[in-house]
């Protein structure tokens, strides 16, 4: 009996984890589980999307490899020919390393490097293509209620209803506070940016296909959401926020001869996007690996000695189901959060020169 509860549970986990061959051959054996290694293939990036494990058989979809190497040139193959070969045409993925888990060649002294440019479909990539189009037939679902809507009509309800109401409550307590008057420049930026950093979070939560991606958790994705608002705010900033930040109205003696504020004022351009890539990352990769965590306590204490791990069977499950209720709760903060920060960072590059009292 106790048998089958720990094959349902390590079913589980291989479900929740998404990572092919992983948590089984980790529970294997004397029944050790390397935690490790099962969150930290869960979080990182693929070249294929593992479905689930059926016994010994695994359901993945294989994904294309595009990458460009110096001696070879172009190469556009599928990353199932790794499930047949450990090598394809000089290629291959890292097991260890500064490079482990990404596609590899070996240079003339037979060190492993990266070809000089890979734009491959892996698991993030397809999983950041397939929200943006779930977004896009959301809003146009929406907005196709407000198409034959009249003044007269009743407010929406249902699903048009929630969207009417997030939609009215970013724009109008934290779009237009933080902005001002030229808000609805940025408004389409800004909610698009809160629809898909959410709609992301929620599908990670998923432990299925098409969910169960890490997007919001891969500091890659944080960090071009926090360039495009990096660029929103330096771009279309005024001269009065440009005044600020190199001549800024403090004692000429921190001005010159030694730029000391001017520097201070240069450093925070740029730490304020950094702020963004890390807490929205962070915050998400956090609640991936605590979840994972607490599932894989599963498997050590039952490992240790079948009564333990039967009562932490109960425990861990009723945090995860705990934790899992959070992480709904932490995606729609993280999004709040992050369009608040860009509208406070993009209003203060807005400044209104109001003259001396």
């Amino acid at each position: 009996m106790m048998k089958r509860i720990h094959l349902i549970l390590l079913f589980m986990l291989a479900l929740f984890a998404n990572t092919p061959a992983n948590a089984s051959s980790h529970a294997s054996g004397k029944g050790s589980v390397d935690v490790k290694k099962i969150i930290f293939e869960h979080v990182q990036d693929s070249y294929e999307w593992h479905i689930a494990t059926v016994g010994d058989k695994h359901i993945s979809i294989s994904l294309p490899v595009i990458i460009y190497s110096e001696s070879k040139g172009w190469n556009v193959f599928s990353s199932s020919v790794f499930h047949e070969q450990e090598e394809y045409n000089g290629f291959r993925i890292s097991s260890s390393g500064n490079h482990e888990g990404k596609i590899v060649e070996l240079d003339i002294i037979g060190n492993e490097v990266r070809p000089l440019l890979d734009i491959s479909i892996t698991k993030t990539v397809l999983s950041v293509i397939l929200n943006s189009i779930l977004l896009v037939v959301i809003v146009l679902f929406t907005a196709r209620w407000y198409k034959h809507r009249k003044p007269d009509d009743k407010a929406p309800g249902g699903f048009v209803g929630v969207m009417e109401m997030l939609v009215t409550m970013v724009v109008d307590d934290l779009i237009k506070p933080n902005i001002g008057k030229n808000y609805k420049r940025y408004t389409p930026y800004l909610l698009t940016a809160f629809f898909f950093i959410f709609l992301s979070n929620l599908m990670g939560l998923i432990p299925i296909f098409p969910g169960g991606a890490n997007v919001t958790g891969n500091i890659a994705v944080t960090l071009v959401l926090a360039t495009c608002t990096f660029i929103a705010v330096n771009l279309f900033g005024n001269k009065e926020y440009y005044k600020e930040i190199f001549w800024p109205d403090v004692p000429a003696w921190l001005k010159v001869p030694l730029p000391l504020m001017p520097l201070i004022e240069l450093f925070g351009v740029f730490v304020k996007p950094f702020a963004l890539t890390v807490r929205l990352f962070a915050n998400i990769l956090a609640g991936h690996a605590v979840m994972l965590a607490f599932i894989s306590l599963i498997f050590i204490t039952m490992a240790v000695n079948v009564y333990i791990g039967s009562a932490m069977t109960v425990v861990s499950l009723l945090f995860t189901v705990f934790m899992s209720f959070l992480e709904l709760l932490v995606a729609f903060i993280q999004a709040f959060v992050f369009t608040m920060l860009s509208s406070v960072f993009i209003g203060l590059s807005q400044p209104e020169h109001h003259g001396s009292e």
